[in-house]
């Protein structure tokens, strides 16, 4: 293993803990925390920096969360796999799993970078997520990448069930899908009540043509309502 620098052990050590997976070799961690403008300074050996790391990382991400929902879901559509990754494997969720890390504390910046608040930054955030699972891949391998990755985007795959009578948006998205080799759009198209007590307005729309509206108190309360009165009128006519 590489010898870390000193002032950077102790925060590797704790990175370390907080993502429960022993590194050996630790180096990778480190490199994995690097930000460009700290290897253009050259504040790394050789101008190194997270880049390689996060170019894979983005792979083996992309791949667990794929391999987790296939597994997961057996009657669920490609289609539908597909939103499901794109919502979990989101900037929004990478932000959200690395500030639970604090994993800003530990990226190594140039001055120029540390000045403009870079330790902050969501995309550089985002980013330096995936730069350590790839790091994680490269020093033990995919068991333990699949084990980290679904243990730190725990709740966001906690929120996935397998759809039931009541999750009228999965059934109106089979039938579409089915019939029109399409996928359902929903739209926001308002808001009523004060804010105490407000209610949310949705539409559902297929190839530019309405199929449902419905409200609720909240967003995917609203959706769900006009996927049923979708669901509805598509039985009415198949009725008719």
């Amino acid at each position: 293993m590489d010898a870390l620098p000193p002032e950077r052990e102790a925060l590797v050590t704790e990175l370390e803990t907080k993502l429960g997976v022993r590194f050996r070799d630790r180096s990778l961690l480190h490199l994995a925390v690097v930000h460009g403008s700290a290897g253009a300074e050259g504040r790394t050996q050789h101008g190194e920096n997270y880049e390689r790391l996060e170019f894979l990382g983005d792979a083996v991400l992309s791949l667990v969360i794929s391999d987790h929902l296939y597994r997961r879901f057996p009657n669920r559509l490609e289609g539908d796999l597909a939103r499901l990754r794109s919502g979990i494997v989101s900037e929004g969720a990478l932000v959200r799993v690395a500030r639970g890390l604090d994993l800003g504390r530990y990226v190594l910046l140039g001055r120029g970078e540390e000045k403009g608040g870079g330790r902050t930054r969501p995309a550089l955030l985002g980013d330096a997520l995936e730069a350590v699972l790839g790091a994680v891949y490269v020093d033990s391998g995919y068991g333990v990448a699949h084990y980290c990755i679904t243990h730190l985007f725990g709740e966001e795959l906690s929120h996935l069930d397998e759809p039931g009578e009541g999750d009228f948006k999965s059934q109106l998205q089979e039938i579409v899908q089915q019939q029109e080799r399409r996928l359902p759009r929903y739209r926001i198209t308002g808001q009523r009540g004060p804010e105490h007590d407000r209610a949310f307005v949705a539409v559902v729309e297929v190839n530019g043509r309405m199929l449902g509206e419905g409200r609720g108190r909240s967003k995917k309360e609203a959706e769900q309502a006009a996927a049923q009165q979708a669901l509805e009128h598509l039985k009415r006519g198949r009725a008719g």
